[in-house]
């Protein structure tokens, strides 16, 4: 069971840088989905397992479902379906770190790279892993342990193979594994050269120059880099060479040693991830291509990925070729002359770091090819970043006794998928093996950089995603499987009410608006009022009834849908009626809603109602009973960034799930640290704290309801939510176990001063808990306002910015801004520009490592081409060769034109004679009144 492929354009460009799930449902006796149809895309649902890895890399399905998968910095990790627990069963010590001829040490692609099980798994518990070993000796090896239960057994070791590398200035690692049907082992390996000496095709052959030249590799017929090995593991714990690869076993031994007999395909980048389709024994991987981003006469042709497919052993072109053989001229390096370009049926290698064969193999075409811009000859492809990876190949017929097998649509069509751009297409071959068809799988379904596929004994399509940023562990970073439901669907159930809890006689408008059933079927609806200390329900046998309650208490509106086949599902709502909740506000008086300015005053006031208690107004509620707290959150340190010695802090741009939380009906049942008819979040914060799947766990929990833990409560579902902005709000509530202690109370109305020193956050509550009524317990009620502090990282912008890529460096606490190509932008939303006088932004352009061309920066309001508020100064690139002074900025600032009120603000990068070259790195934006 195999996956797919990683060759993260993200990859390419950092050496560039320098260096409840549906389940099954039911199956009735209703018929099942077409067969042959395209199944609708809702009998798909994707499941959370495990989330926050730290760079997940390939991962293995055992025949039990248990999944195997590794993380680039060493662990094996081992997710039990049964238990639902994922751990850390070995750290294998690994490399992950190079230093260049300066002796700078930068993060490489070097790490745990490849993993897969023996076929025969069931019988001998062999696993192969592909590693960087740490130490001095510059190799990547093929492993084979034994997983004994859960345990790997790190003394059963065997090292099938080693490959020599460099680890000097590089990168591009390959490290696929997978099999065919007779026991042959595969494995991908890159170029493991630096791109950074071009964008073009790496063939610098000037002395010393061995990391920029692929011809020591790809091209290279006695070197293992560069390709897809094919080998057969004995049991002992040796390989010997299958029949059939590209240079026959039996050759002379006088020539010998100018081929390697284990190489099956040549010619390759980065193919990060492969599949071995079982049946037809067809090879498909990814290739990562070069950054080029556009042809240059005497040099070479745009950059473009691959899709390849190997019916048979072959040479597929790098460095001399690339796409559909486009090919590269023979450019001399010491005087930067251009030679002719290289011909496809005639490729040589003459380089002085070739240690095999002159004459190579004519060279194959690729599959599918693509630029970064839109392509004309498939443009399902899109456009963006680049990063080629191939996953399985579905057959039915392995799947018959599965319980979720996918629908005979797929029957026989390979999976492929692109790290950069989050798209899996399902590609369709004629019994020949030519392609006829490529369509998206789950266009809707959104993904954070699919990095493998792999589908599991019970049908499922499991992924490992590896999150949005490079380097990093990513909070989007997860295991996930899609399931896929052939028969009845449950009706996918909403409820909502116009309030939930006030005074009697209390007039609750209930709706069950949403409310769908994806087969068409005929719904009928019950709603169930229930009391909690008993009595005869009431039951509403209509969508959207009316109904008073007229005595106090706690109850329940539950809600329950049945299908013309009986098949039912149910959503409640809690209400309380008998005590108006308090009303809280929270205002500031003048002055930014966005941002405070540290030694600058803040004027606040705070009102509070209560139906049954009173007012402050009216002095039935003292001062002294509201909690009016401003505290500081998300501290970071200072550091020094522009030369000019100005400091900035690395502030935390707010989080996304307290946006969501403020905007929800969270707090109808919970407070931040005080019980109300749930638990506080402070307490939900603590219970979970080091669990690694709260944030599944919880996340589904909140959208589909449930209880017992808690005691009698219980919380209503939440089906309007997405995933991902539950997961969000989760997220948000696992920090506030770590939060300081409050400060004391402050008057309700007066004036706050930041400290000049202050960091992070400003966060503003103010609270009022009742004294409850009629028997009914106390109701809290709080409002919160979060100043933002003045110095943003664009790092940190949670809304859809275009066209950059994020990247971490080391010591850094925010990621990397990386502007690729001009008219690109980072976004904020909803930022009060009251009083913003002007902008001053930190922006690195290191010319020597990123190639960067510099630029300027617009502000522009509402859009990408709304009303321009103020634009930089030209930012010039440096060309520092220091790798540590890469990222040192200078300070350009912008006057703005005054505004007032909350508005999207874009930051758009512009440079109109840049192509699509890199324009700069900006770091961070100080807002100024």
């Amino acid at each position: 069971m195999k996956r797919n492929s990683f060759s993260l354009q993200s990859y390419r460009t950092v050496a560039v840088l320098c260096i409840g799930a549906i389940g099954l449902w039911a199956y009735s006796a209703r018929p099942l989905v077409d067969p042959g149809g395209l199944p609708d895309e809702n009998r798909f649902t994707k499941v959370v397992l495990a989330e926050k890895l730290n760079e997940p890399l390939e991962m293995a399905i055992l025949p039990d479902e248990r999944v195997l998968f590794i993380e680039r910095h060493g662990d094996v990790r081992l997710y039990s379906p049964t238990t639902k627990q994922l751990r850390t069963i070995a750290t294998i010590p690994v490399s992950t770190k190079y230093k260049d001829k300066e002796g700078h040490e930068s993060e490489a692609e070097d790490g745990l790279l490849g993993i897969n099980i023996d076929p025969n798994f069931e019988k001998n518990h062999w696993i192969y892993l592909y590693y960087s070993p740490a130490g001095n000796e510059s190799k990547n090896s093929l492993t084979r342990y034994e997983l004994r239960g859960d345990e790997l057994i790190l003394s059963s070791k065997k090292v099938l193979l080693d490959v020599p590398v460099q680890r000097e200035s590089c990168c591009h690692t390959g490290g696929s594994i997978d099999w065919d049907r007779d026991g042959n082992l595969y494995l991908s390996t890159g170029d493991n050269t630096s791109p950074r000496a071009t964008l073009y095709a790496p063939i610098d052959e000037r002395p010393d120059r061995s990391p920029w030249d692929a011809q020591k590799s790809s091209s290279n017929t006695n070197d293992l880099r560069g390709k897809i090995l094919r080998i057969h593991p004995e049991a002992d714990g040796t390989y010997t060479i299958p029949e059939g690869n590209l240079f026959p076993k039996g050759t002379d031994p006088s020539d010998r040693p100018k081929t390697r007999p284990e190489i099956y395909t040549m010619g390759h980048r980065n193919p990060y991830r492969i599949s071995v389709d079982k049946r037809t024994g067809y090879v498909y991987w990814g290739d990562v291509g070069p950054d080029a981003g556009t042809d240059s006469v005497g040099v070479g042709p745009t950059a473009e990925d691959e899709y390849n497919q190997a019916k048979k052993p072959g040479n597929f072109g790098w460095p001399y070729f690339v796409g559909d053989n486009k090919a590269y001229n023979d450019v001399d390096f010491v005087t930067n002359k251009s030679g002719a370009l290289f011909d496809p049926a005639h490729p040589f290698n003459d380089s002085p770091n070739n240690t095999g064969m002159r004459d190579l193999p004519p060279a194959q075409p690729a599959l599918i090819s693509y630029p970064a811009t839109d392509s004309k000859k498939f443009p399902i492809m899109g456009s963006g970043g680049r990063s080629a990876m191939a996953g399985p190949v579905y057959y039915k017929d392995d799947f018959r006794n599965a319980k979720r097998p996918f629908p005979d649509y797929y029957n026989g069509k390979v999976f492929l998928f692109e790290w950069m751009r989050d798209m899996i297409l399902a590609v369709s071959f004629n019994e020949k093996g030519g392609m006829d068809k490529i369509e998206r799988f789950l266009p809707n379904m959104p993904f954070s950089h699919p990095i493998d596929m792999a589908f599991g004994p019970n049908g499922d399509l499991y992924v490992l995603e590896y999150g949005t940023g490079w380097f990093l562990k990513n909070d989007d970073s997860r295991l996930v499987k899609i399931e896929f439901n052939a028969g009845n669907r449950k009706p996918n159930v909403q409820v909502a009410a116009n309030q939930k809890a006030g005074a009697v006689p209390l007039k609750v408008n209930l709706s069950a608006e949403g409310t769908k059933d994806f087969d068409g079927d005929a719904l009928t609806y019950q709603w169930k009022i229930v009391s909690r200390v008993g009595g005869q329900p009431t039951i509403l046998n209509e969508p959207n009834p009316t109904f008073t309650f007229q005595k106090p208490g706690q109850y329940k509106a539950i809600l329950t849908v049945t299908d013309a086949h009986g098949l039912k599902d149910s959503r409640e709502i809690d209400i309380m009626a008998g005590n108006q909740p308090p009303q809280v506000a929270l205002n500031l008086v003048k002055g930014n809603k966005s941002f405070y300015f540290p030694g600058q005053p803040i004027a606040y006031q705070v009102n509070v109602t209560d139906k049954e208690d009173g007012s402050l107004a009216n002095g039935r509620i003292q001062a002294k009973q509201v909690l009016v707290q401003v505290n500081a959150q998300n501290e970071a340190t200072t550091q020094n960034s522009t030369e000019a010695g100005h400091k900035f802090s690395e502030a935390t741009y707010l989080s996304t799930g307290r946006v969501l939380m403020e905007k929800s009906d969270c707090k109808a049942c919970h407070f931040t640290d005080k019980k109300s008819v749930g638990p506080s979040f402070t307490d939900v914060a603590k219970r979970y704290k080091g669990d690694a799947n709260a944030v599944a766990s919880l996340s589904n929990k909140i959208i589909k309801g449930g209880g017992g833990v808690w005691g009698d409560a219980a919380m209503t579902a939440h089906p309007q939510l997405g995933l991902p902005d539950a997961g969000e709000i989760v997220k948000y509530i696992l920090t506030l176990s770590d939060k300081k202690v409050a400060s004391p109370s402050l008057p309700t109305q007066g004036m706050y001063t930041p400290d000049k020193n202050e960091k992070g956050d400003l966060v503003l509550q103010a609270s009022y808990k009742d004294k409850g009524a009629n028997g009914l317990p106390p109701q809290t009620n709080e409002q919160v306002l979060v100043l933002r502090n003045p110095l943003v990282a664009l790092g940190t912008s949670n809304s859809q910015s275009k066209g950059i890529t994020l990247f971490k460096m080391g010591g850094q606490p925010h990621p990397l801004v990386i502007v690729m190509a001009p008219d690109t932008y980072v976004q904020f939303n909803q930022l009060d520009l009251t009083g913003i006088r002007s902008m001053a932004f930190a922006v690195a352009a290191p010319k020597a490592q990123l190639n960067a061309v510099g630029g300027r920066i617009e502000v522009r309001m509402d859009s990408p081409t709304g009303q321009l508020l103020g634009q930089t100064d030209d930012i010039l690139p440096t060309d520092s060769k220091d790798p540590a002074a890469m990222f040192q900025p200078g300070v350009v600032k912008a006057s703005i034109t005054p505004a007032t009120g909350l508005h999207n603000l874009y930051f758009v990068f512009k440079n109109e004679k840049a192509g699509k070259a890199p324009l700069f790195v900006p770091i961070t934006v100080q807002f100024s009144n």
